[in-house]
């Protein structure tokens, strides 16, 4: 397995075969290829960093967006955050108001940070659809192969676990929807919370409905968003 998949969790290769078969290798040649052309985002120990974070068997709750951000300094291979200190983009800006208003019932006092680690360590896959973007060009790395990459992940994710939330947030990530049995998982859609959306993502209570269905179905605690 490739170096940039070391500290990965041993549930992840072994019950999703492109860790082992090659594939992800390939990836991530032919991403590193695309480092020598230009830059590219997250930076390389970065790309996998949600599967180091999160093992197979403590998945509770799958974010999928779309690609990582293309900005200088702000994809940190975690989908939708950003290091603390960068400012906060859109679309984050807006998952934490979806968060306000429907967990915390509009309290102004609670205060969000933009590095969402914190997500991960309670079980939160946070997910693109494609996993690596050139500098400045949004979706440039969607022709490499990691949409069928992510597709495999959450069929394994559907097909190995139970009673998982999925939420997905874009046109991109909810093509994914037919790849979950929403007998056996609660499947969540909404528009990407992106402002271009223009603001189809609020409202849709998200993250209260994880929260009950954990605690119904899973008996788990919630997630402190």
């Amino acid at each position: 397995m490739h170096d940039d998949a070391d500290s990965i969790d041993p549930g992840w290769p072994r019950e999703v075969p492109q860790f082992q078969d090659g594939t992800l290798d390939q990836l991530l040649h032919r991403v590193n290829e695309k480092r020598k052309e230009t830059t590219v985002f997250p930076p390389a120990p970065a790309v996998l960093r949600a599967f180091k974070l999160v093992p197979f068997d403590a998945v509770k709750v799958v974010i999928l967006g779309q690609d990582p951000y293309h900005t200088p300094g702000m994809a940190d291979g975690l989908a939708f955050s950003v290091p603390n200190g960068q400012r906060t983009p859109p679309s984050l800006r807006n998952i934490f108001k979806e968060i306000r208003n429907d967990v915390y019932n509009g309290d102004q006092s609670i205060v969000f940070r933009s590095d969402l680690t914190r997500w991960a360590r309670q079980g939160v896959l946070l997910l693109n659809t494609v996993l690596s973007v050139e500098s400045g060009v949004a979706r440039s790395h969607r022709k490499l192969g990691w949409h069928r990459f992510t597709d495999i992940v959450i069929t394994s994710l559907n097909a190995r676990r139970r009673h998982l939330v999925f939420m997905l947030w874009g046109n991109d990530a909810r093509k994914k929807a037919t790849l979950i049995n929403p007998d056996n998982h609660l499947v969540l859609e909404a528009p990407h919370p992106s402002p271009l959306a223009r603001g189809g993502f609020f409202e849709c209570r998200h993250f209260s409905q994880a929260n009950n269905y954990l605690a119904q179905v899973q008996g788990a605690a919630p997630i402190e968003w």
